[in-house]
């Protein structure tokens, strides 16, 4: 009977969808995150719930600035995945850099050898900028399994593993970032780096993680973000 009811277990267990390995996620949230504890300019901020760190100082000022001035060449509205309906989640401009910049790929090269992942698993990466009133609400940047998205974001790299974001500018007033299950908001500093994994200790998504880019109320606020994949990253499928 004991045998039976472990099969039954077994069988009732959902079926593990390779682009979200909760094994491999784990393998490179471990890897990463002794990478960061390593590094003496790195601060853990995530405490007992989450992976966290920040290391100040990343970019210099001169750095920073040039961005600023490459993302003002070409913006648009902030995309959202297009199975989300809610209106004001997210109100910010996103530009995309071209995979042939230099600043950018200087930048991601950077951030690829402080977190000891692969160029291969980064998305493009984006900059942000906030004007005044301007907001990302609260959100988790793991990919839904059950969400229609992910039908084609698995194809294109699977579940994300870490988030990388650089501050490129200080605000006037307003534009933290809000961890609010982890009790820590972090103020804009121009070359601070903040780094994340979006999956808890086990490889699955963490909740905890839920963060929000704080309505701006004075300036203009600059962000790069950067965001790695299970998998090598595929910006175009056939």
């Amino acid at each position: 009977m004991a045998l039976l009811q472990r099969i039954a277990r077994l069988l009732k267990r959902p079926k593990v969808d390779p682009k979200a390995d909760p094994r491999a996620l784990a393998a490179i949230g471990k890897r990463v995150s002794a990478r960061l504890k390593a590094n003496p300019y790195a601060v853990e901020c995530g405490g007992l719930k989450a992976e966290l760190f920040l290391i100040p100082n990343f970019v210099t000022v001169e750095e920073c600035n040039r961005l600023i001035e490459v993302i003002e060449t070409h913006i648009d509205p902030s995309p959202l995945f297009a199975d989300r309906k809610s209106e004001g989640v997210r109100t910010s401009s996103t530009h995309f850099f071209a995979e042939d910049a230099i600043e950018p790929a200087a930048l991601g090269r950077k951030i690829d050898e402080a977190l000891g992942i692969s160029r291969a698993h980064a998305e493009t990466i984006q900059g942000q900028r906030y004007r005044p009133g301007e907001e990302y609400r609260h959100h988790k940047d793991y990919l839904l399994e059950h969400r229609p998205h992910w039908q084609k974001e698995r194809l294109r790299g699977g579940q994300r593993s870490w988030t990388a974001m650089v501050y490129l500018n200080a605000v006037e007033a307003g534009g933290e970032t809000d961890f609010s299950e982890l009790g820590l908001t972090v103020t804009p500093e121009p070359g601070t780096l903040v780094t994340w994994n979006n999956m808890d200790r086990r490889g699955r998504p963490n909740r905890d993680t839920r963060h929000a880019a704080l309505p701006v109320q004075a300036g203009s606020k600059y962000v790069i973000t950067q965001w790695y994949r299970l998998e090598e990253w595929k910006r175009y499928l056939p």
